[in-house]
């Protein structure tokens, strides 16, 4: 796997259960802005979930690994690549969320 692209650090704070709760209400209705396929976890692929991430705050993404040890730390990386929170995951699906400062429009 080539070397990935290391996004700046952002200050990112764990989310409560509350916190939590009102943003898997808002992802239960968002489609997947990203799908991982086989050939994995790329910089563009990475790109794309940065740049996501910076317009929505709350995504979803749809990871398809061969097991579930993999599908686990191809969304911790994303977390980390991205400075983002892990706020659920069901099957083959994953949210993240990372406060914009601009938007805000989970707060």
């Amino acid at each position: 796997m080539p070397d990935l692209i290391q996004y700046p650090v952002i200050n990112v704070m764990a989310l409560t259960n509350q916190q939590k709760k009102k943003l898997k209400t808002h992802a239960h209705s968002l489609k997947p802005v990203v799908m991982l396929g086989q050939s994995g976890l790329s910089n563009t692929v990475l790109d794309e979930i940065e740049q996501a991430i910076e317009h929505h705050e709350l995504i979803k993404v749809k990871v398809s690994a061969a097991d579930r040890d993999e599908k686990k730390e191809l969304i911790q990386k994303i977390a980390e690549q991205t400075q983002s929170d892990i706020v659920q995951t069901i099957g083959f699906m994953a949210v993240f969320y990372r406060e914009n400062s601009d938007k805000k429009a989970y707060s």
